[in-house]
């Protein structure tokens, strides 16, 4: 069988740069294409900030001249190979030798800029992928400006184009003046059924029209997402669209996220030996200053803390939660009268409460492993990992049933024993705090939660799942 070659573009990628989930994504999915022996290339922007550790093991391979609209720009391309996947760097000083990622003035520019240069070095490092696989708003001009300017080219016309959005919050939203000054295209590519949105333009919209597939990172978000409430303004564009919009659930790395050998974590256990899990729990405990209780259950919750992660719901009943006979463990950063309000309950119930604000990666892992249950109440969820990395670690998830927590967590039944956590349908605080009062409950129940607590360990949450989840999707796209 023909080996499937696939360029793999996204703004970010762990460990070269990474402010979000994205980053993890682009991290591990090419890594399992390459396990299932696919020739997999990933591309990303040469930021400034990419650790000195992989920029003295770039090799640079040539550069091409690309046209921003009538700019002429020059572009490195620098190569690296690592853990059997080669990346490529797309380097210029004046887009990317700057601090930090995004939020700047020529950010359409910039990212205008990737989009073609990831094009225009296919020939130069002699690839031509089978798939060009885009990630969200920073990529999503690639299948437009491929379409309206490579596409007569012969070493161009038969590559097919996949775009994954992440979170359709973010879009890409510039000025009209975008469109003919930073992408150089003719403007009746402009109109409301193309790349024109509120009389704006947005990246984003353009990789929805001109890609070949849309995928977003769970099946209820790809559902979600054609509706008013999740559509942020382009349901009409993936309702249109449905017969090439999939869901692709993104996965974890599971031996890096393994309670039996993880070194981030106060005990190893298993599935067969759980004693380290109270290890774990006790010396969570110890030092975030709780009562060492072991007969209690630890909530544990790790998040931006913002009303998209239910920080409302969280408000509206955080004396009662607190009123249960719990412990609760937050780890996150974010809106300032959320802080607030978390610090007031500290300091209310002092060694019930242990709020860190800010993100330590050390403290999270011990919470995913020390905690009993993990709340994720949001109001949205793409696809959401927290849920998967606490079902490793054998804590138990309290989630509401959007996106990608649907589609990973069911509810307990007592009767059969089915179902992995705890849920809620309705965005209420109250119902929230009914499947909390279900955990608590059922946390007293030994027998149950520990078959539930095995059940969730045993569980594949592996990125080759998902891999060839996408396998099959190319295999459609390359036979039409």
């Amino acid at each position: 069988m023909k080996q499937t070659k696939i360029l793999f573009a996204s703004s970010e990628v762990e460990p070269f740069a990474k402010t979000g989930g994205l980053a993890d994504v682009a991290a591990s999915l090419p890594k399992a294409f390459s396990d299932l022996g696919c020739d997999i290339r990933v591309v990303m922007p040469k930021y400034k900030s990419i650790p000195r550790q992989y920029v003295e093991k770039m090799e640079k391979i040539g550069h091409v001249n690309v046209y921003v609209s009538w700019r002429q720009q020059y572009c490195g391309i620098l190569k690296l190979k690592q853990d059997g996947v080669t990346y490529y760097f797309v380097d210029n000083e004046y887009y990317f030798g700057r601090d930090g990622y995004y939020g700047y003035h020529d950010e359409a520019e910039r990212f205008a800029f990737f989009c073609k240069g990831l094009i225009e070095i296919l020939p130069i490092i002699d690839f031509k992928p089978d798939i060009i696989h885009c990630n969200d708003w920073q990529t999503g001009v690639t299948s437009l400006l491929l379409n309206a300017w490579y596409r007569e080219v012969d070493f161009y016309r038969d590559i097919k184009t996949v775009f994954t959005i992440h979170n359709l919050k973010y879009q890409g939203v510039f000025p009209k003046e975008v469109f003919n000054e930073v992408l150089g295209l003719p403007w009746d590519f402009y109109n409301a059924e193309g790349i024109e949105f509120f009389d704006k333009v947005n990246y984003l919209k353009s990789g929805l029209l001109h890609s070949d597939v849309i995928t977003t990172v769970s099946k209820t978000y790809a559902e979600e997402i054609k509706t008013d409430f999740y559509g942020e303004n382009l349901n009409h564009v993936l309702d249109k669209r449905s017969a090439d919009l999939y869901g692709v659930l993104n996965g974890i790395d599971m031996e890096r996220n393994d309670p039996a050998t993880d070194e981030r974590i106060f005990a190893n256990y298993s599935v067969n030996n759980l004693e380290g899990k109270l290890q774990n729990k006790h010396m969570l405990q110890k030092t975030l200053g709780l009562q060492e209780r072991i007969d209690i259950p630890i909530i544990g919750l790790i998040s931006r803390l913002v009303d998209q992660k239910g920080f409302d719901l969280i408000d509206y009943v955080m004396g009662e939660i607190l009123g249960l006979d719990i412990q609760f463990v937050l780890l996150g950063a974010g809106e300032n009268h959320y802080e607030q309000m978390l610090k007031y309950y500290q300091a209310k119930y002092p060694g019930k409460i242990s709020v860190t604000l800010g993100y330590d990666a050390l403290l999270a892992q011990r919470i995913y492993a020390g905690s009993d249950m993990f709340l994720m109440p949001s109001l949205f969820e793409p696809c959401g990992l927290s849920q998967m990395f606490s079902l490793r670690y054998g804590t138990i998830p309290i989630v509401r049933e959007t996106g990608g927590l649907k589609d990973t967590i069911t509810p307990y039944d007592d009767i059969t024993g089915g179902g992995n956590g705890f849920t809620f349908s309705r965005y209420n605080a109250h119902d929230m705090l009914f499947a909390i009062k279900q955990a608590v409950h059922f946390y007293y129940h030994r027998a149950a939660w520990k078959r539930l607590v095995k059940k969730g360990m045993s569980t594949d949450f592996s990125w080759e799942k998902s891999a060839k989840e996408y396998l099959g999707i190319y295999g459609k796209l390359k036979k039409k």
